[in-house]
Protein backbone atom coordinates (compact mmCIF):
# COMPACT_ATOMS: atom_id res chain seq x y z
CA UNK A 1 0.00 0.00 0.00
CA UNK A 2 1.24 3.51 -0.74
CA UNK A 3 1.54 5.77 2.52
CA UNK A 4 -0.47 8.41 0.81
CA UNK A 5 -3.70 6.18 1.29
CA UNK A 6 -4.02 5.04 4.75
CA UNK A 7 -6.44 2.75 5.94
CA UNK A 8 -8.13 2.25 9.41
CA UNK A 9 -10.83 0.74 10.82
CA UNK A 10 -13.71 1.94 13.21
CA UNK A 11 -15.88 -0.48 14.28
CA UNK A 12 -17.59 -2.45 11.45
CA UNK A 13 -16.33 0.36 9.18
CA UNK A 14 -13.26 0.62 7.30
CA UNK A 15 -11.97 3.97 6.55
CA UNK A 16 -9.57 4.95 3.54
CA UNK A 17 -8.18 8.24 4.35
CA UNK A 18 -6.22 10.25 1.21
CA UNK A 19 -2.97 11.21 2.72
CA UNK A 20 -1.47 14.26 0.45
CA UNK A 21 -3.02 16.92 2.19
CA UNK A 22 -0.84 19.12 0.63
CA UNK A 23 -1.34 18.88 -2.55
CA UNK A 24 -5.22 18.55 -1.76
CA UNK A 25 -5.12 14.81 -1.50
CA UNK A 26 -4.71 14.74 -5.63
CA UNK A 27 -4.76 11.37 -6.96
CA UNK A 28 -1.90 9.88 -8.70
CA UNK A 29 -1.50 6.07 -9.69
CA UNK A 30 -0.34 4.46 -6.81
CA UNK A 31 -3.36 5.96 -5.00
CA UNK A 32 -6.22 4.58 -7.35
CA UNK A 33 -4.44 1.02 -7.14
CA UNK A 34 -4.47 1.55 -3.23
CA UNK A 35 -8.17 2.55 -3.52
CA UNK A 36 -9.00 -0.21 -5.35
CA UNK A 37 -6.72 -3.04 -3.93
CA UNK A 38 -8.27 -1.98 -0.63
CA UNK A 39 -12.10 -1.84 -1.07
CA UNK A 40 -11.73 -5.73 -3.08
CA UNK A 41 -10.27 -6.70 0.07
CA UNK A 42 -12.98 -5.51 1.93
CA UNK A 43 -15.65 -6.94 -0.05
CA UNK A 44 -14.57 -10.62 1.64
CA UNK A 45 -14.33 -9.66 4.62
CA UNK A 46 -17.15 -10.51 6.76
CA UNK A 47 -16.41 -7.98 9.66
CA UNK A 48 -16.53 -4.69 7.56
CA UNK A 49 -20.12 -3.51 7.03
CA UNK A 50 -19.27 -0.30 5.25
CA UNK A 51 -16.59 1.67 3.15
CA UNK A 52 -15.92 5.22 4.34
CA UNK A 53 -13.86 7.74 1.99
CA UNK A 54 -12.25 11.03 3.32
CA UNK A 55 -9.46 13.06 3.19
CA UNK A 56 -6.74 14.04 5.18
CA UNK A 57 -5.98 17.81 6.17
CA UNK A 58 -8.94 20.47 6.22
CA UNK A 59 -8.68 21.48 2.97
CA UNK A 60 -10.34 18.78 0.90
CA UNK A 61 -11.20 15.25 -0.18
CA UNK A 62 -9.40 15.81 -3.34
CA UNK A 63 -8.49 18.33 -6.09
CA UNK A 64 -8.59 15.71 -8.71
CA UNK A 65 -5.55 14.06 -10.18
CA UNK A 66 -2.36 14.97 -10.44
CA UNK A 67 -2.17 16.95 -13.80
CA UNK A 68 1.90 17.85 -12.90
CA UNK A 69 2.94 14.17 -13.92
CA UNK A 70 0.34 13.35 -16.94
CA UNK A 71 1.63 16.96 -18.22
CA UNK A 72 5.33 15.80 -17.53
CA UNK A 73 4.48 12.42 -19.35
CA UNK A 74 2.61 13.68 -21.85
CA UNK A 75 5.47 16.39 -22.69
CA UNK A 76 8.00 13.23 -23.48
CA UNK A 77 5.40 10.92 -25.20
CA UNK A 78 5.83 7.97 -22.54
CA UNK A 79 3.26 5.24 -23.62
CA UNK A 80 2.44 5.03 -19.89
CA UNK A 81 0.80 8.68 -19.89
CA UNK A 82 -2.53 7.57 -20.22
CA UNK A 83 -1.77 4.25 -17.68
CA UNK A 84 -4.08 6.53 -14.83
CA UNK A 85 -6.65 6.84 -16.35
CA UNK A 86 -6.80 3.05 -17.62
CA UNK A 87 -7.02 2.38 -13.84
CA UNK A 88 -8.61 5.64 -12.36
CA UNK A 89 -11.72 5.21 -14.62
CA UNK A 90 -12.18 1.47 -13.83
CA UNK A 91 -12.32 2.56 -9.93
CA UNK A 92 -14.47 5.05 -10.83
CA UNK A 93 -17.40 2.46 -12.37
CA UNK A 94 -16.49 0.03 -9.06
CA UNK A 95 -17.55 2.82 -6.97
CA UNK A 96 -20.80 2.89 -8.62
CA UNK A 97 -21.54 -0.66 -8.04
CA UNK A 98 -20.04 -1.38 -4.99
CA UNK A 99 -22.05 -4.05 -3.01
CA UNK A 100 -21.45 -2.89 0.44
CA UNK A 101 -22.49 0.50 1.60
CA UNK A 102 -19.95 3.45 0.53
CA UNK A 103 -19.49 6.78 2.15
CA UNK A 104 -17.74 9.45 0.89
CA UNK A 105 -16.65 12.64 3.12
CA UNK A 106 -16.77 15.38 0.55
CA UNK A 107 -15.57 18.02 2.81
CA UNK A 108 -13.52 20.83 1.30
CA UNK A 109 -12.46 20.92 -2.16
CA UNK A 110 -13.96 18.34 -4.18
CA UNK A 111 -12.79 18.75 -7.58
CA UNK A 112 -12.25 16.73 -10.90
CA UNK A 113 -11.20 13.29 -10.23
CA UNK A 114 -12.41 14.15 -6.61
CA UNK A 115 -16.10 13.87 -7.99
CA UNK A 116 -15.03 10.78 -9.46
CA UNK A 117 -14.03 9.29 -6.09
CA UNK A 118 -17.57 10.66 -4.55
CA UNK A 119 -20.25 11.20 -6.92
CA UNK A 120 -20.60 7.83 -8.28
CA UNK A 121 -21.08 6.58 -4.52
CA UNK A 122 -24.10 5.88 -2.91
CA UNK A 123 -23.75 8.33 0.22
CA UNK A 124 -22.19 11.18 -0.29
CA UNK A 125 -21.90 13.44 2.04
CA UNK A 126 -21.25 17.62 2.10
CA UNK A 127 -20.43 19.69 4.52
CA UNK A 128 -20.24 24.22 4.84
CA UNK A 129 -16.74 23.84 3.83
CA UNK A 130 -17.23 21.95 0.25
CA UNK A 131 -16.10 23.37 -2.89
CA UNK A 132 -16.94 21.20 -6.31
CA UNK A 133 -16.10 21.58 -9.62
CA UNK A 134 -15.25 20.08 -12.89
CA UNK A 135 -12.54 22.82 -13.78
CA UNK A 136 -11.05 20.97 -16.52
CA UNK A 137 -11.60 23.75 -19.36
CA UNK A 138 -9.81 26.17 -17.44
CA UNK A 139 -6.83 23.73 -18.20
CA UNK A 140 -7.29 22.42 -21.58
CA UNK A 141 -9.11 19.22 -20.13
CA UNK A 142 -12.54 18.43 -19.92
CA UNK A 143 -14.94 17.35 -17.62
CA UNK A 144 -13.90 12.79 -17.06
CA UNK A 145 -14.34 10.40 -14.26
CA UNK A 146 -17.43 9.84 -15.93
CA UNK A 147 -19.25 13.54 -15.71
CA UNK A 148 -20.54 13.46 -18.64
CA UNK A 149 -22.58 10.63 -17.42
CA UNK A 150 -23.42 12.46 -14.49
CA UNK A 151 -23.42 16.08 -15.30
CA UNK A 152 -26.75 15.59 -17.95
CA UNK A 153 -28.73 13.93 -15.29
CA UNK A 154 -28.60 17.44 -12.92
CA UNK A 155 -32.01 19.63 -13.35
CA UNK A 156 -32.31 21.11 -16.61
CA UNK A 157 -28.99 22.39 -17.94
CA UNK A 158 -27.10 22.74 -14.42
CA UNK A 159 -25.25 20.52 -15.47
CA UNK A 160 -23.92 21.86 -19.04
CA UNK A 161 -23.15 24.86 -16.88
CA UNK A 162 -20.86 23.24 -14.68
CA UNK A 163 -19.08 21.19 -17.37
CA UNK A 164 -18.34 24.29 -19.54
CA UNK A 165 -17.84 26.83 -16.84
CA UNK A 166 -15.63 24.86 -14.09
CA UNK A 167 -17.49 27.31 -11.40
CA UNK A 168 -17.41 26.07 -8.23
CA UNK A 169 -20.86 25.41 -6.51
CA UNK A 170 -21.03 24.93 -2.39
CA UNK A 171 -22.68 21.99 -0.82
CA UNK A 172 -26.37 23.23 -1.36
CA UNK A 173 -25.51 23.36 -5.26
CA UNK A 174 -23.68 19.74 -5.14
CA UNK A 175 -27.16 18.71 -3.74
CA UNK A 176 -29.13 20.36 -6.39
CA UNK A 177 -27.37 19.39 -9.16
CA UNK A 178 -27.07 15.55 -7.93
CA UNK A 179 -24.10 15.34 -7.24
CA UNK A 180 -24.31 14.37 -3.18
CA UNK A 181 -26.89 14.16 -0.87
CA UNK A 182 -26.74 15.08 2.97
CA UNK A 183 -25.34 18.13 4.56
CA UNK A 184 -23.41 17.37 7.38
CA UNK A 185 -21.62 20.08 9.09
CA UNK A 186 -17.83 19.53 9.72
CA UNK A 187 -17.67 19.23 13.14
CA UNK A 188 -19.48 16.41 13.29
CA UNK A 189 -18.12 14.23 10.78
CA UNK A 190 -15.85 12.40 13.35
CA UNK A 191 -18.91 11.41 15.33
CA UNK A 192 -20.84 10.15 12.11
CA UNK A 193 -17.66 8.02 11.18
CA UNK A 194 -17.73 6.59 14.47
CA UNK A 195 -22.13 6.48 14.54
CA UNK A 196 -21.38 4.41 11.23
CA UNK A 197 -18.74 2.33 12.79
CA UNK A 198 -21.03 1.24 15.74
CA UNK A 199 -23.55 -0.29 13.17
CA UNK A 200 -23.11 -4.14 13.43
CA UNK A 201 -24.44 -7.34 12.31
CA UNK A 202 -25.77 -6.90 8.86
CA UNK A 203 -25.66 -3.49 8.31
CA UNK A 204 -27.50 -2.04 4.63
CA UNK A 205 -27.59 1.17 2.75
CA UNK A 206 -31.02 1.80 4.85
CA UNK A 207 -29.22 2.11 8.58
CA UNK A 208 -26.40 3.59 6.87
CA UNK A 209 -28.63 6.25 5.46
CA UNK A 210 -30.26 6.36 8.47
CA UNK A 211 -27.31 6.82 10.66
CA UNK A 212 -26.03 9.67 8.46
CA UNK A 213 -29.95 11.13 8.40
CA UNK A 214 -29.07 11.95 12.47
CA UNK A 215 -26.66 14.08 11.80
CA UNK A 216 -28.06 15.68 8.77
CA UNK A 217 -29.46 19.54 8.30
CA UNK A 218 -31.04 20.87 5.89
CA UNK A 219 -29.89 23.14 3.15
CA UNK A 220 -30.81 27.15 2.01
CA UNK A 221 -31.37 27.71 -1.32
CA UNK A 222 -28.21 27.21 -3.94
CA UNK A 223 -26.96 29.72 -6.51
CA UNK A 224 -27.90 27.21 -8.67
CA UNK A 225 -31.33 27.03 -7.93
CA UNK A 226 -31.79 30.46 -7.86
CA UNK A 227 -30.49 30.90 -11.44
CA UNK A 228 -32.23 28.01 -13.00
CA UNK A 229 -34.44 29.79 -15.21
CA UNK A 230 -31.18 31.36 -16.49
CA UNK A 231 -29.11 28.67 -16.86
CA UNK A 232 -31.94 27.02 -18.57
CA UNK A 233 -32.54 29.64 -21.12
CA UNK A 234 -29.40 29.84 -21.97
CA UNK A 235 -27.49 26.88 -21.86
CA UNK A 236 -29.74 24.66 -24.00
CA UNK A 237 -28.33 25.39 -27.44
CA UNK A 238 -25.71 22.75 -28.90
CA UNK A 239 -23.47 24.99 -29.97
CA UNK A 240 -21.24 26.97 -27.56
CA UNK A 241 -21.48 30.16 -29.81
CA UNK A 242 -25.27 30.37 -29.00
CA UNK A 243 -24.69 30.11 -25.34
CA UNK A 244 -22.45 33.10 -25.36
CA UNK A 245 -24.72 35.36 -27.26
CA UNK A 246 -27.58 33.89 -25.20
CA UNK A 247 -25.46 34.59 -21.90
CA UNK A 248 -24.81 38.28 -23.53
CA UNK A 249 -28.20 39.31 -24.12
CA UNK A 250 -29.45 37.98 -20.70
CA UNK A 251 -28.83 41.10 -18.47
CA UNK A 252 -27.59 40.18 -14.85
CA UNK A 253 -24.57 39.66 -12.58
CA UNK A 254 -24.79 35.67 -13.24
CA UNK A 255 -25.22 35.86 -16.48
CA UNK A 256 -22.11 38.37 -17.20
CA UNK A 257 -19.87 36.20 -14.99
CA UNK A 258 -20.82 33.02 -16.29
CA UNK A 259 -20.44 34.38 -19.95
CA UNK A 260 -16.91 36.14 -18.95
CA UNK A 261 -15.59 32.87 -17.67
CA UNK A 262 -16.33 30.75 -19.99
CA UNK A 263 -14.47 33.37 -22.83
CA UNK A 264 -11.37 32.34 -20.26
CA UNK A 265 -11.47 28.71 -21.10
CA UNK A 266 -10.03 26.99 -23.93
CA UNK A 267 -12.41 27.37 -26.76
CA UNK A 268 -11.31 23.62 -27.95
CA UNK A 269 -12.04 22.49 -24.47
CA UNK A 270 -15.28 24.38 -24.45
CA UNK A 271 -16.88 22.78 -27.85
CA UNK A 272 -15.44 19.17 -26.94
CA UNK A 273 -17.03 19.65 -23.50
CA UNK A 274 -20.32 20.31 -24.70
CA UNK A 275 -20.22 16.97 -27.27
CA UNK A 276 -19.50 15.02 -24.60
CA UNK A 277 -21.98 16.16 -22.36
CA UNK A 278 -24.84 15.71 -25.13
CA UNK A 279 -23.23 12.57 -26.18
CA UNK A 280 -24.14 11.46 -22.77
CA UNK A 281 -27.39 12.45 -22.76
CA UNK A 282 -27.81 9.35 -25.06
CA UNK A 283 -25.80 7.47 -23.91
CA UNK A 284 -26.46 3.41 -22.35
CA UNK A 285 -24.52 3.79 -19.27
CA UNK A 286 -21.84 5.62 -17.27
CA UNK A 287 -19.03 2.61 -19.35
CA UNK A 288 -20.20 3.79 -22.40
CA UNK A 289 -19.22 7.22 -21.03
CA UNK A 290 -15.95 6.46 -19.60
CA UNK A 291 -14.64 4.80 -22.67
CA UNK A 292 -15.70 7.71 -24.71
CA UNK A 293 -14.10 10.20 -22.32
CA UNK A 294 -11.05 8.27 -22.43
CA UNK A 295 -10.66 8.07 -26.24
CA UNK A 296 -11.06 11.95 -26.26
CA UNK A 297 -8.37 12.45 -23.59
CA UNK A 298 -5.75 10.20 -25.50
CA UNK A 299 -6.39 11.97 -28.34
CA UNK A 300 -6.03 15.43 -26.63
CA UNK A 301 -2.29 14.25 -25.33
CA UNK A 302 -1.56 14.94 -28.73
CA UNK A 303 -2.41 18.54 -28.49
CA UNK A 304 -1.81 21.88 -27.50
CA UNK A 305 -4.11 23.18 -25.16
CA UNK A 306 -4.10 20.60 -22.39
CA UNK A 307 0.08 21.40 -21.93
CA UNK A 308 -0.41 25.10 -21.84
CA UNK A 309 -3.18 25.34 -19.71
CA UNK A 310 -1.84 23.29 -17.33
CA UNK A 311 1.64 25.71 -17.48
CA UNK A 312 -0.12 28.47 -16.87
CA UNK A 313 -2.05 27.04 -14.05
CA UNK A 314 1.00 24.94 -12.41
CA UNK A 315 4.04 25.29 -14.00
CA UNK A 316 4.54 28.81 -14.48
CA UNK A 317 1.45 29.91 -12.92
CA UNK A 318 1.12 33.12 -14.72
CA UNK A 319 -2.79 32.38 -15.32
CA UNK A 320 -2.79 33.71 -18.58
CA UNK A 321 -2.76 30.24 -20.99
CA UNK A 322 -2.60 31.30 -24.71
CA UNK A 323 -5.28 28.87 -26.23
CA UNK A 324 -4.84 27.71 -29.94
CA UNK A 325 -6.91 27.90 -31.40
CA UNK A 326 -7.80 31.36 -29.46
CA UNK A 327 -11.37 31.74 -30.44
CA UNK A 328 -14.48 29.72 -30.87
CA UNK A 329 -15.28 30.46 -34.61
CA UNK A 330 -11.25 28.99 -35.36
CA UNK A 331 -12.52 25.39 -33.81
CA UNK A 332 -13.40 23.14 -36.92
CA UNK A 333 -15.72 20.86 -36.40
CA UNK A 334 -13.31 17.86 -37.98
CA UNK A 335 -10.89 18.62 -35.40
CA UNK A 336 -13.82 17.97 -32.86
CA UNK A 337 -14.86 14.69 -34.24
CA UNK A 338 -10.57 13.45 -34.05
CA UNK A 339 -11.23 13.88 -30.58
CA UNK A 340 -14.42 11.21 -30.49
CA UNK A 341 -13.60 8.69 -33.23
CA UNK A 342 -9.86 7.15 -32.35
CA UNK A 343 -9.17 3.88 -31.28
CA UNK A 344 -7.61 3.09 -27.93
CA UNK A 345 -9.05 -0.05 -27.06
CA UNK A 346 -11.36 -0.80 -24.28
CA UNK A 347 -11.37 0.04 -20.03
CA UNK A 348 -13.95 -2.49 -19.97
CA UNK A 349 -13.67 -5.51 -22.77
CA UNK A 350 -15.93 -7.73 -20.95
CA UNK A 351 -18.47 -5.47 -20.47
CA UNK A 352 -21.97 -5.00 -22.90
CA UNK A 353 -23.48 -1.35 -23.72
Amino acid sequence: MSDEVILDRVGSAAVIRLNRPKALNSLNLPMVRAIREAMEQYLDDASIQAVILKGEGERGLCAGGDIRVLYDMGQRSDPEATRFWREEFPLNYAISHYPKPYVVLMDGITMGGGVGLSAHGRHRIVTERTRLAMPETGIGYFPDVGATWLLPKAPGDVGTWMGLTGIEVDAAGAIYAGLADTLVPSDRLDALVEAIGALSGEADDGSVEATIARFSVPTTESALEKNRSVIDRCFGFDRVEDILEALAHEGGEFAATTRDTMLKRSPTSLKLTLRLLRAGRQSSGLVECLEREFGAGVELLRNHDFYEGVRAAIIDKDRNPQWSPASLDEVQAESIDAYLGGKHGSLFPDHRL
